[in-house]
């Protein structure tokens, strides 16, 4: 059984072979007739439509589960909700605060699991991610020898995104405040797959020629009483025209959304002619329908 819990659970040829079922105009009706759960800890806009509609495009039928209905570990166990899940859905998604939660699903489902969001890791926004800046840039093969640069914390979206990147052949810098960065794990495991990676605490060096501009929200789900701190921490770390400008003359620009405008984009940016954010936004579906093709290919 496959489960999709991060970009690296994927071989460089299984995720090429998930990018191009996001891209395909029809794909095989992979849930006729069958459910998908989709349980949600954290609330979500983008995930929870792109998602629902991916199911149904492939015949489903999704079901949302908000988290007062099951209780993760206080009203059930996250193994019990698993193990009732699988008995009437092909396929279960979960959008979690821990990512142990995740692991602990994969060690008793008999379905696919599909991680929404963890505090470790974001595959589907990756795929996406991968999947905008592929249809930018002649597809998935003219992605090898371009860079992506991350401005702001190294949160799980950075991470995933730097995985998938490298693994597809960019070259991955990252510019965060001091503290905020990678821990060696994370860059061992970046540089792993055979990324060319910088690290650095000045944004401007990591976009100096970069074809993408990525940046996410300072203070993430969950952090809400550090986000006057990291405010000031992360002053000089706005994506602005300014900073725009330092890259590649065609570079455009990506934020996962939901944007805080003003603090980690200007609106200038964002509402400029250089912003894929929309088009980001709509492969968030694509790419799920992708990635839930090739799981159910998988069982």
């Amino acid at each position: 059984m496959r489960h999709l819990l991060e970009v690296d659970d994927l071989s460089t040829t299984e995720l090429g072979d998930i990018l191009d079922l996001g891209g395909a105009a029809t794909v095989p009706r992979s849930l006729d007739g069958l459910g998908m759960a989709l349980l949600f800890e954290k609330p979500s806009a983008r995930t929870r439509n792109s998602m629902e509609m991916a199911v149904v495009q492939l015949g489903g039928h999704p079901l949302t589960i908000r988290p007062d209905e099951v209780g993760l570990d206080t009203r059930e166990t996250v193994e019990d909700v698993t193990r009732t899940l699988c008995c009437y859905h092909a396929a279960i998604g979960a959008r979690v605060f821990e990512h142990s939660k995740l692991e602990r699903m994969t060690a008793v489902s008999s379905v696919p699991i599909v991680n929404m969001l963890s505090d470790e890791a974001h595959p589907l926004q990756a795929l996406a991610d991968l999947l905008t800046i592929a249809n930018e840039f002649g597809g998935v093969a003219g992605l090898a020898g371009r860079t992506v640069a991350y401005i702001g914390d190294a949160n799980n979206v950075a991470r995933s995104l730097s995985l998938g990147a490298g693994m597809v052949g960019m070259s991955v810098r990252v510019a965060t405040p001091v503290g905020f960065g990678f821990s060696e794990a994370d860059v061992a495991r970046i540089i792993a797959t055979g990324t060319d990676f910088v690290a650095t605490n000045d944004p401007f060096e990591a976009v100096a020629g970069a074809s993408v501009v990525y940046t996410d929200v300072w203070t993430s789900m969950g952090q809400e009483d550090e986000s006057a701190k990291r405010r000031e921490l992360f002053a000089g770390f706005t994506v602005t025209d300014e900073l725009m400008d330092a890259a590649a003359p065609d570079a455009i620009f990506m934020h996962c959304l939901p944007a805080h405008r003003g603090e980690e984009v200007s609106d200038s940016v964002l509402e400029g002619s250089r912003s894929r954010v929309w088009p980001q936004a709509e492969n968030r579906m694509h790419a799920a329908r992708g990635a839930l093709v090739w799981l159910m290919e998988q069982r």
